[in-house]
């Protein structure tokens, strides 16, 4: 890499993927001379490579240019962490950061902006992480714990550790709440976190109550909900479980009677837009005035 950037006369940076490279109305940074010295220095990486190449496109796009005008290398820059294009796989920067700070102070802000906002939306799935292991029983805190570990490197030792660890969480589950009836409440109350987070959707942990309420009998997560008034947060939950593609397969669209209709009032008067839409695609057995659309 210092070979062929030691020979361009020209680095040009494109805040653009390869095929949008030559477009003129893409922001670019232009080096020559020192630039280019000092670029060299940002695009340190680990010796040897990654051993695989990134499938997305890369942005942004470094062109480099010889003494003759002509283009001789196209390379790019993968999620801020990896180069690609300088050999038969990607190289990990030794520090991504300082490029695109040193990018963004040349007046190209782009990729520094994109890490600023991926370091947020890391930040705020870690607060929710920490909500629902809040949520856990202390009993069940640290089998909870296990199966909300983030996932590794190695992605099938890591899908074999939440095999195990979901396995051991559903039988402290059993073990913590004996009573079918309140272990189905307690796990709907905790699944329904998940209704009430900006992020949006299921995250691998809510996923994994979401399976220890399908595993129950259909009609006894109905009569859970049924045996004494739901609180706001079994709604929450049962929200998020009838809308599920296994209990759907199993149960189809409808919800008895109370039960339907607390639903669907609970979900007229506090619920999220998800859930308003769901009601009135008729997830729920119907809707009521209010709840996103009209009596069905």
């Amino acid at each position: 890499m210092r070979q062929e950037l030691g020979r361009a006369a020209r680095v040009v940076v494109v805040a653009a993927v390869p095929s949008g490279a030559d477009d003129p109305g893409a922001d670019r940074l232009e080096l020559t001379g020192d630039g280019i010295v000092e670029l060299a220095g940002l695009l340190a990486v680990v010796d040897g490579g990654t051993g695989d190449s990134c499938r997305c496109p890369g942005w942004p796009t470094v062109l480099l240019y010889g003494a003759d005008g002509g283009e001789f290398a196209r390379w790019t820059l993968h999620h801020g962490s990896a180069l690609g294009g300088a050999g038969d796989c990607d190289a990990e920067l030794l520090d991504g950061a300082a490029l695109d700070a040193w990018l963004a102070a040349r007046g190209l802000t782009g990729p520094q902006r994109v890490r600023e906002e991926l370091a947020a939306e890391q930040a705020r799935g870690e607060l929710r992480r920490r909500r629902w292991l809040a949520a856990a029983p202390p009993e069940l805190a640290a089998a909870a714990a296990e199966v909300a570990r983030e996932s590794e490197d190695d992605l099938s030792a890591w899908s074999e550790q939440q095999r195990q660890a979901r396995i051991g969480l559903a039988g402290l589950a059993r073990w913590h709440w004996p009573d079918r009836d309140e272990r189905i409440r307690a796990l709907l109350a905790w699944y329904g976190l998940a209704a009430r987070e900006e992020t949006g959707g299921q995250r691998w942990y809510d996923l994994a109550i979401g399976e220890q309420l399908l595993a129950e009998e259909p009609e006894s997560v109905l009569a859970a909900l049924t045996v004494r008034p739901p609180g706001p947060e079994h709604l929450d939950g049962a929200a998020e479980l009838f809308c599920t593609l296994p209990w759907t397969r199993a149960q189809g669209k409808g919800l008895p009677e109370p039960l339907r209709s607390a639903l669907l009032g609970h979900v007229e008067a506090c619920g999220t837009g998800p859930m308003r839409t769901r009601a009135a695609w008729g997830y729920y057995g119907g809707t009521k005035a209010g709840a996103g659309g009209a009596d069905g």
